[in-house]
């Protein structure tokens, strides 16, 4: 059978198929030569030095003269107007907000006075303005405040740093957090400047100088975003509870092996653990750090500007930039975002609330044991749950994103801390009762003027009791 001879092609689909192919060649062409223009001007933008930068230099302006963009983002940290519904950079007063805190530290500085941290570029006025801060602060405190530190750390020494004085550097001390803090002179890598931070590691069995470049990127926040105390009465020395491990049981059982208390409740009597800001600790627990998303990547999200990629140096709430850091992986709308990550934290806040009301309950129950006779032995339990309690409750309070890094974690810790807080109750409504005791009222602690006003006879009481066993145990030194 004869095959029918093919019908010849139109040379118009010849031209068409030249055509489509010379337009790919151009655009992959003009893609290359754009690709390799941004990396032509993002390397002087990373690494040419307009002028050297020395060691120790501690006035971040100096640095932003050879890297404006990463210096102008950082100086929008002094912006105050970013309040997020349980966050963010402006002024909020804790204590004003929920006054059962103010029992909750009966006798610590922290029922005193205690506001939302702002923006990195305020951390100097605002450490040096709080009413925690009296003439027995150390040095101590000078540490995650600004790259005037590592200076002052290497001209006097770390320990003599921690032991001395906050007053006596007060003079020294003027550059907020900034670029030293993170970043080597030389090379702008990522570096490690505290030594706390190190000795945690080292005590680990791990090296942090083989951290890769994305684990810097939470490293060099997990510097000061930690849990830490002053370790021994005169050397002050800054210590991360790491020992076991980042969980609020490893510190948990970290402590329960040190002598270490942070203070004597005034109205309870019970050895109190005050945690700090365990941001690390809890993103470590949480979905981000499974998936190596580091904190710069939701905090310090990259940016361009004019053909050059950056790190956006406003460390800020992501919800005040989410195109940038939650959308980048997360494709909803910037209202779901908001909404899913409001949610999570309600949730948490409603926690929060409940382990509140049972620790402060706790507190005043056992001290109105100890009013109807009960003995220190016989408080001995109550008041080792109740302290127990209050630290898995800080785990959460105390980090920043109301319970977000790590939800179900931040769940799993708030549940122990009401469940602890609620056999502390159990049992000392057993001893009232046996000591006669009746229901007990609530105070009027609707606000921070009342409650601080109440506990104020407590705070009075365990001053006088330990100034007297001060003078009884050394007679001779008593003024």
């Amino acid at each position: 059978m004869a095959s029918t001879p093919s019908k010849p092609r139109s040379p118009i689909v010849g031209w068409l198929i030249f055509g489509v192919g010379a337009i790919g060649v151009f655009v992959l062409g003009m893609l290359a030569t754009s690709v390799t223009e941004r990396r032509a001007q993002s390397f002087p933008a990373r690494l040419q030095f307009m002028e050297p930068i020395a060691d120790f230099e501690a006035d971040n302006a100096k640095w932003g003269q050879s890297f404006p963009r990463e210096f102008n983002s950082w100086e929008s940290t002094k912006n105050t107007d970013e309040n997020s519904k349980y966050g963010g950079s402006g002024h909020r007063d804790y204590l004003q907000a929920d006054p059962r805190l103010v029992v909750m530290w009966a006798g610590y500085a922290f029922a005193k006075d205690y506001n939302q941290a702002r923006g990195h570029y305020h951390a100097v006025e605002d450490v040096t303005g709080t009413k925690r801060i009296d003439e027995k602060t150390p040095g101590t405190c000078w540490t995650c405040k600004s790259p005037d530190v590592p200076r002052l750390m290497a001209k006097d020494g770390v320990a003599q740093f921690y032991s001395a004085k906050f007053a006596d550097y007060k003079n020294e001390v003027k550059n907020p957090i900034g670029c030293a803090d993170c970043h080597d002179n030389k090379t702008m890598t990522l570096r490690v400047s505290r030594p706390a931070l190190r000795e945690a590691f080292q005590r680990m069995g791990k090296d942090v100088d083989k951290a890769s470049h994305q684990e810097m990127r939470s490293l060099v926040c997990a510097q000061c975003h930690v849990e830490y105390y002053f370790k021994g009465k005169k050397e002050k020395y800054l210590t991360f509870p790491w020992d076991d491990g980042l969980k609020a049981e490893d510190m948990d059982k970290y402590y329960a092996k040190s002598d270490h208390v942070d203070w004597t409740h005034a109205i309870s009597g019970a050895k109190m653990i005050k945690m700090q800001h365990p941001d690390y600790e809890v993103y470590m627990q949480g979905i981000h750090a499974f998936r190596g998303v580091s904190c710069a990547d939701c905090h310090m999200p990259y940016k361009a500007e004019g053909g050059i990629k950056f790190t956006d140096h406003q460390v800020r709430s992501p919800l005040y930039n989410m195109q940038n850091s939650c959308q980048v992986c997360h494709k909803w709308s910037e209202s779901e975002v908001k909404g899913r990550v409001e949610s999570i934290q309600d949730k948490n806040h409603e926690m929060l609330g409940a382990a509140q009301e049972a620790i402060t309950r706790a507190h005043l129950e056992i001290g109105d044991a100890m009013k109807l006779g009960a003995t220190d032995a016989e408080l001995d339990g109550p008041r080792k749950a109740v302290s127990r309690a209050q630290m898995y409750w800080d785990y959460v309070a105390a980090n920043n994103g109301m319970g977000f890094h790590a939800p179900q974690e931040c769940a799993r810790v708030l549940g122990k801390a009401v469940d602890l807080a609620q056999q502390c109750r159990l049992e000392v409504a057993v001893l009232r009762t046996k000591k006669g005791g009746g229901p007990l009222a609530m105070p009027d602690i609707s606000t921070k003027e009342k409650a601080q006003a109440y506990i104020k006879p407590f705070v009075d009481a365990a001053k006088a009791k330990a100034a007297a066993a001060e003078v009884q145990a050394h007679p001779a030194g008593a003024k």
